[in-house]
């Protein structure tokens, strides 16, 4: 395997907000009931999510009418693999909070941020989700993972020789799962189960030229790690 030295990975807060920004679609349950929208919200830059409902909404009517005038709420949203396998859920993110009325759309500034992945959940502090930024490739991963599925399948192939065997061991495919300035997650699927590998880059990545950088870093290594070494020559003079 190729020498990853580069090892981190995005913050709690990091993750949830980067789920919220690449998020178009949210269920809110809260005293009116459970509902769901789509491509009805926008995030401010302090974390608070502004969600745009029709004035029929069950949502307004509770914050008009709520005896304190902020209905307590918690708003999900999915994170989901944008290339087609299976398991595609990669996460969810609940954020719990109180409504408030902002110029005529409900306001959530979050209390309580939980991210939930296969590995487990993460509880972000509300503070620092408030101050944290999205990885800056978060809006545009789906293009980019759908372009490096689509179009240059022969590279995440190649990729796969910076994977232990034993991860491949029984695969029957290798897709692009994820990608933040850290690092590129693959999805290896079995026959009747599945597994991530992460390939952390040399350096974090800020936008897409890096992003680009960091990947032909990683495809020059998947190439050295598939060079095979030079055998020795035997010596003729006696010597070992």
């Amino acid at each position: 395997m190729g020498d990853h030295s580069w090892t981190a990975a995005p913050a709690a807060a990091e993750q949830a907000r980067s789920v919220l920004a690449a998020a178009w679609s949210c269920a809110v349950t809260a005293e009116g009931g459970r509902e769901e929208f789509t491509g009805a919200h926008t995030v401010a830059g302090d974390g608070r999510v502004l969600l745009h409902v029709p004035e029929d909404s069950a949502l307004l009517a509770a914050a008009i009418c709520a005896p304190r005038g902020e209905p307590s709420a918690v708003l999900e949203f999915a994170d989901v693999a944008p290339v087609p396998m299976r398991s595609r859920i990669r996460a969810r993110l609940w954020l719990a909070g109180r409504f408030a009325l902002e110029d005529g759309h409900l306001a959530l500034r979050p209390t309580r941020v939980v991210l939930r992945r296969p590995s487990g959940a993460l509880v972000a502090d509300a503070d620092e989700f408030a101050a944290a930024s999205p990885d800056p490739l978060a809006t545009a991963e789906a293009r980019l993972l759908t372009h490096l599925a689509d179009c240059h399948a022969d590279a995440v192939e190649r990729l796969t020789r910076l994977v232990d065997a034993d991860s491949l061991h029984g695969a029957v495919r290798v897709l692009p799962l994820a990608v933040d300035r850290h690092g590129l997650t693959l999805r290896v699927e079995r026959a009747h189960a599945h597994g991530d590998v992460r390939l952390p880059f040399h350096a974090p990545a800020d936008d897409v030229a890096q992003l680009t950088e960091r990947m032909h870093v990683l495809l020059g290594q998947a190439a050295a790690a598939s060079c095979p070494r030079a055998p020795r020559r035997r010596r003729t003079d006696g010597g070992a």
